[in-house]
């Protein structure tokens, strides 16, 4: 490829390595030549810079063999353009109907539990908008399910491997805003599957940049042919038509089948599902294609395929709680909002009309408000919900909403692996999702001479109450698939230097079929309180983007509902509220 932008870190065996590459600049690659054992470079504020050289796809798709004396590890590319794109449009509108709207006589005090990215999401719109937020983190972190803890080491390690698409317009829209896009480290355009049947080799969908969307997508699908058959390619191209032809209506119809059952049903063979769709879901929502809605995988495709850059994935370059949401925090006391952690709630009190008078906290305080928010994972809303709100369908509905368990695994080794990409993998392990070497993907987390995979391990229902040497003894026996010449699972090859185990037994809320009808809207029946979070209704489902759309959404809800809620009094709940 031509357009091969920021290099940052080379791997010279046999040299010395480079050791300081990073700094406050980018870094432009003058020449890159397999015959050299040097690279020269120049400093540079500009990133993507155009690099020609016939041999440098080479280097980004290298077999298991090491061919070259000389081998490029880290690679950013230009940020892709996806600010044309409608989704991308329709989402920068909707942050500017805050920024626009009419500034309020009376700022609305609203008060926001849970400081992950809905709750971030929520309180910087209402900032925008002219609001009061007070954000209330029962953890002395932020972040949620992005949360990030550093150990004595002075190392970061993640509640979860996350991957920012070019398909998340409202996540791109936000770093935007914040001015940060340059903290996303944008990678080839491409999905990289590891083949269990040949360890330690890999298969990829290359997307190519001269082709519009869908047929980048239809061609990177054609040009593999190592992990179906062209029979296997027609058949399933066949049974997609349907969702192409009915478009957003049928893909809406299809939350009530599994992903298994929808294949068998049009006729496409298990092998496909066996193949490509146990990876694809255990990496949307942490399960098997037996569990999973259809409707989950069909949102993701056409997302994926209509979108030129849908599919494109980029790594933040450091830890989520200072590289994303204190930027964010920033912007929302700077606007007058509060942030506060090691607040969580124990109680939400109600007046003697079913309204919210207060949270009440773990400590005894109290925090009041004018407006209530709700921006927990929903399995902490139904722990917390009040018995007068029980009854109430809207509420009764999120019964059927349950966090899906899963593992994230972290582990330093003792020297720098070489069977591996500089961007996301799908393991296609039994155990495992995806993974990456952190130590090569990430600025922040970058090693020129150890390797730091983070993996994810799921389905996790049945390791969840295991003990971490277990987890890492289990997950050290996929990696010796993975990487046959280099890791055991008896380290007699790389060596274990220290690992991190973090557990979530309430992720996401797991997408099953008939899951769909039970997501609420953001705007609940209990006047001035309000839901967000990515379980509540939004097009993204499970996902970064979804809980930041629905922060977007819930904080529309407020303004919208503005002139009530400055002028309401506490008023009975009607029959209406109670279906």
């Amino acid at each position: 490829m031509s357009q091969f932008g920021h290099v940052s870190a080379v791997n010279l065996r046999g040299q010395n390595n480079l050791n300081n590459l990073w700094s406050s600049q980018s870094w432009r690659c003058y020449c890159l030549d397999g015959k050299m054992n040097t690279l020269s470079f120049a400093s540079s504020d500009a990133m993507g810079s155009k690099l020609k050289s016939p041999a440098a796809h080479a280097f980004m798709t290298r077999s298991g063999k090491d061919v070259s004396p000389l081998k490029v590890v880290c690679i950013d590319y230009p940020r892709p353009g996806i600010e044309s794109s409608v989704n991308y449009l329709e989402a920068a509108y909707l942050s500017s109907t805050f920024r626009n709207s009419p500034r309020p006589y009376k700022p609305l005090k609203i008060v926001i539990a849970g400081a992950g990215l809905a709750g971030l999401s929520t309180a910087k719109y209402l900032a925008d908008a002219g609001h009061k937020p007070i954000l209330l983190e029962g953890r002395d972190v932020l972040g949620g399910k992005v949360a990030a803890w550093k150990d004595d080491d002075g190392d970061w390690y993640e509640t979860g491997l996350h991957i920012f698409f070019g398909a998340y317009p409202n996540v791109q829209n936000l770093f935007g805003e914040l001015g940060i896009n340059d903290r996303l480290q944008w990678k080839e355009h491409s999905m990289i599957f590891a083949m269990p049947n040949k360890p330690g080799e890999f298969s990829r969908f290359d997307f190519p940049e001269v082709l519009p969307a869908p047929l980048n997508g239809i061609w990177a699908i054609l040009k593999n042919s190592e992990m179906l058959t062209w029979p296997e390619k027609v058949k399933f191209a066949v049974g997609l038509l349907p969702a192409i032809i009915g478009g957003q209506s049928y893909v809406e119809a299809q939350d009530g089948i599994t992903v298994k059952d929808w294949m068998r049903k049009q006729g496409i063979p298990d092998r496909v599902t066996d193949e490509v769709f146990i990876a694809m879901s255990k990496a949307l929502n942490f399960i098997n294609p037996n569990e999973l809605s259809m409707q989950c995988i069909l949102i993701a495709l056409n997302r994926f395929l209509q979108e030129k850059h849908g599919s494109k994935m980029a790594f933040l370059d450091g830890n989520p709680p200072e590289r994303l949401c204190m930027p964010i925090v920033d912007h929302i006391t700077s606007q007058g909002g509060e942030v506060r952690l090691n607040s969580r709630i124990q109680k939400i009190e109600l007046n003697k009309d079913g309204s919210v008078k207060n949270f009440v906290l773990n400590n005894g305080s109290t925090v009041e408000g004018d407006v209530y928010v709700f921006a927990t994972p929903v399995d902490i809303l139904k722990l917390l919900l009040p018995e007068d709100w029980k009854e109430i369908q809207y509420f009764q509905k999120l019964d059927k909403l349950v966090g899906v368990p899963v593992i994230n695994v972290h582990i330093w080794f003792d020297r720098k692996l070489k069977n591996t990409y500089d961007h996301l993998l799908f393991s296609r392990s039994s155990l495992l999702s995806v993974y990456a070497d952190m130590s090569v993907t990430c600025k922040e987390y970058y090693d020129p001479n150890k390797s730091m995979l983070e993996l994810v391990f799921a389905p996790a229902e049945e390791w969840i109450s295991r003990s971490d040497t277990e987890i890492i003894d289990a997950t050290m026996e996929e990696l010796a698939k993975l990487f046959p010449n280099e890791i055991s699972a008896d380290q007699t090859k790389a060596k274990i230097l220290k690992y991190h185990v973090v557990k979530t037994p309430r992720s996401v809320y797991k997408t099953v079929p008939g899951s769909e009808p039970c997501r609420p809207l953001q705007r609940s029946p209990i006047e001035g309180f309000y839901l967000a979070g990515d379980y509540t209704k939004q097009k993204y489902l499970a996902s970064m983007e979804g809980a930041v759309l629905s922060g977007k959404l819930c904080a529309q809800a407020i303004v919208e509902d503005y002139e009530l809620l400055a002028s309401r009094e506490p008023k009975k709940l009607t029959e209406a509220s109670l279906v």
